[in-house]
């Protein structure tokens, strides 16, 4: 009887262990969502379809160099994938690799809200030059470590202290995570949009440059008139105000922090906005 029962046995082992295959490899994607190594994953996968169309086309020397390609691309991996394969051997000595993410409440959404608004109105008043991105699905690795590491939990004041003139971090960007500003005195690429305009100056281009290559919203506070403006999706909006740049944070950011609580599975291929 108890051999009768062993195919089963087999069965639910085998639904077992293809569970927890799937379970590493989804984690193994959040630990290198939004970095560099997605676009990387994509090259891969094009070198794997020239490689099986080369084969049924019969085209040899294409064959070949991707049979290369793939033979010494397990070394190329551990290379190019340093960053990423360190932050996760680094997260799970923490134990932190198959634990659950903490989703922020709706009241610290709006405290960060809040927190930025309120700077940027000090700062707009009294024409402090400030330039805030706030990070929301394409991560900003790149950019974080090009400044100066913070890990600090975001305040209006913390913020307004940081674009206070001819101090040492009030040139550059500062980058939110989620609740926390996390570097100041980042450098951001410049937009070469012809369409900005010329009396805009490197604030402006550097807010519209980050929101052509990722889905982050920029906060702009000009120093020349104190004038406060929005770069998201490759469009600069300008002249807000504050009621206007209070609702227009609420709905991107909570909106994007919604979407990737919900479905985490879903690569979205669509900016909110």
């Amino acid at each position: 009887m108890a051999f009768e029962d062993l195919p089963i046995l087999q069965y639910l082992g085998n639904a077992v262990d293809i569970l927890l295959v799937w379970f590493v490899i989804y984690k193994l994607i959040m630990v290198i969502r939004g970095t560099k190594a997605v676009q990387l994953l994509k090259g891969i996968t094009v070198i794997v379809l020239v490689r099986i169309l080369s084969q049924y086309l019969g085209l040899s020397t294409l064959q070949w160099l991707m049979d290369q390609a793939l033979t010494w691309g397990f070394l190329a991996i551990i290379i190019i994938f340093q960053p990423e394969l360190r932050r996760a051997l680094e997260q799970l000595g923490r134990g932190r690799l198959f634990s659950r993410n903490a989703i922020p409440e709706e009241e610290e959404h709006m405290k960060v809200v809040e927190a930025v608004v309120k700077a940027t109105n000090y700062m707009a008043k009294r024409r402090i030059g400030a330039l805030v991105t706030i990070e929301r699905e394409t991560g900003m690795g790149d950019y974080i470590e090009t400044g100066i590491p913070m890990n600090a939990e975001i305040s209006s004041e913390l913020l307004i202290n940081v674009f206070i003139p001819n101090t040492p971090l009030h040139d550059g960007a500062v980058i939110l995570q989620k609740n926390t500003i996390a570097a100041a005195g980042c450098y951001l690429p410049l937009s070469e949009s012809p369409f900005i305009s010329k009396e805009l100056g490197t604030r402006h281009r550097a807010a519209v440059g980050i929101s052509e290559v990722t889905d982050s919203i920029t906060i702009i506070v000009s120093e020349e008139t104190g004038a406060v403006s929005v770069a998201r999706n490759g469009e600069l909006h300008r002249e807000l105000t504050e009621e206007t740049l209070r609702e227009m944070l609420t709905s991107n950011v909570e909106s994007s922090i919604k979407d990737t609580s919900s479905n985490r599975w879903q690569w979205r291929g669509k900016k909110n906005g």
